[in-house]
């Protein structure tokens, strides 16, 4: 089997398999101490990295033009390296069970170009059980070699988060796992070399595969808790975000806040965990039902937005609707799974004008994906109601007096402030007909 020292003496190389935010930041940071293949199906995305564009945002132009990254769209090149990360997406289908579409075809792939020898590790968010009883199965077949004796497989769960500029890549715990001590040694003296704060080594790969999901679901599950109380608290004319304030006094108190719920992590692997315990006969009540309170959150949103329009007097057909903000969270140019869009589509019902400001995204990954035109910010005028959807860096240089000259002039200004980045009494000292979560 392939060894720690052949790697580092880049006798043997690491493959990257699937250049999304995870795969990119993998990658170049693994290029500073081995010889790295960079691949991806998507040529466009390998002819930017190749070019020093960096369209994730995750490691940035200058690094990618500095970087040592073989970057390939050509599946043989993977045949010169020994040592696999596979980094794919897996999202979930409409019905909410899982997709693992783009595993099992990097599996495939994987496959046909794997081996003798070589050591195979999964990041991408699975239920427990996919690593050994869906992928090795695959692997196996498309190889003719068989896991133990002719490869070896692991599991370590992706844990970067987009857009986060503090807890990054490297100084971010690592969870790793391996079919065998051997195997396991191996992975993580690996991860190490670009893990700094170090790596965590479980039993075996389901406890790592459970880990992810569950990590994630126990966010969703808190996120839903807030907002539901959030729902409760506008009920009953209650700021929620005061209220939160002053929980917030007591030492054991969650940091947890009302929001939408979207991305391709949080919003995508509770399903993850409920599917597999269906599967083996449990009804997971509490983690749908917050995923049922999550998911209604934009239509909740947009109903508010309704109200505040016709408390305004404005007439809702063609009024003009200004959303900012159009990723799944803020500082992040990932679209994947936006709830922002579910927003637009309830307004839409309303025969309602709406343009979409986001200056980090990509308008036409936008375009392909959603259909939907980018505005620029000063296209917007004259506006009756501004959406600020998602809280990016971006949009603090504004003011409550500077987004008055966006308004229509002889209306009264409906302000939807989800996430609360602008003073609520401030807001209404200023004449705004102001709402946040």
């Amino acid at each position: 089997m392939i060894s720690f020292e052949q790697i580092i003496n880049r006798e043997e190389k690491i493959s990257i398999i699937g250049l999304g935010y995870v795969g990119i930041s993998l990658a170049v940071s693994f290029a500073q101490y081995a010889n790295v293949i960079g691949f991806d199906i998507d040529v466009n995305k390998i002819n930017n990295y190749k070019n020093g564009i960096d369209l994730t945002k995750q490691v940035g132009d200058d690094i990618l033009n500095n970087t040592t990254v073989l970057f390939t769209s050509d599946e043989n090149r993977l045949r010169e390296a020994k040592f696999h990360i596979i980094a794919v997406p897996t999202p979930i289908y409409p019905n909410k069970l899982p997709n693992l579409k783009h595993v099992i075809e990097a599996s495939k792939m994987l496959g046909r170009n794997l081996l003798k020898d070589s050591i195979v590790i999964y990041e991408s968010t699975v239920y427990p059980g996919v690593t050994e009883e869906i992928c090795v199965p695959i692997l196996e077949k498309e190889s003719g070699l068989k896991c133990g004796p002719d490869f070896k497989i692991g599991y370590s769960p992706e844990r970067i988060n987009p857009g986060d500029y503090i807890h990054r890549l490297e100084n971010i715990v690592k969870i790793v796992s391996g079919m065998d001590s051997e195997t396991l040694d191996i992975i993580d003296k690996v991860y190490n070399l670009i893990i700094k704060v170090g790596t965590y080594r479980v039993e075996n790969i389901k406890i790592a595969e459970a880990a992810k999901v569950i990590e994630n679901t126990q966010r969703d599950i808190n996120i839903a808790l807030m907002n539901e109380i959030s729902i409760i608290l506008h009920k009953l004319d209650i700021d929620t975000k005061s209220v939160l304030k002053a929980t917030s006094t007591k030492w054991n108190s969650l940091d947890f806040t009302p929001g939408l719920v979207g991305g391709h992590c949080i919003g995508v692997d509770s399903y993850f965990l409920t599917y597999i315990a269906e599967k083996f006969g449990y009804s997971p009540n509490l983690i749908l039902t917050g995923r049922k309170i999550n998911n209604f959150m934009s239509q909740y949103i947009a109903e508010n937005t309704i109200n505040k329009l016709i408390e305004s007097g404005k007439r809702l057909k063609d009024t003009n609707v200004a959303i900012l903000g159009f990723s799944f969270k803020e500082n992040c140019s990932d679209i994947r799974n936006t709830k922002v869009v579910d927003i637009i589509n309830e307004l839409k019902k309303y025969d309602i004008n709406i343009k979409v400001v986001d200056p980090i995204v990509n308008p036409d990954e936008v375009i392909n994906e959603y259909g939907i035109k980018l505005w620029d910010e000063k296209e917007i005028y004259p506006v009756d109601a501004i959406i600020f959807a998602v809280p990016h860096e971006y949009f603090y240089k504004y003011t409550l007096n500077s987004i008055k000259f966006m308004y229509a002039l002889d209306k009264k200004p409906v302000l939807i402030d989800i996430k609360g980045i602008f003073d609520k009494n401030e807001a209404e000292f200023l004449g705004y007909n102001y709402w946040r979560l």
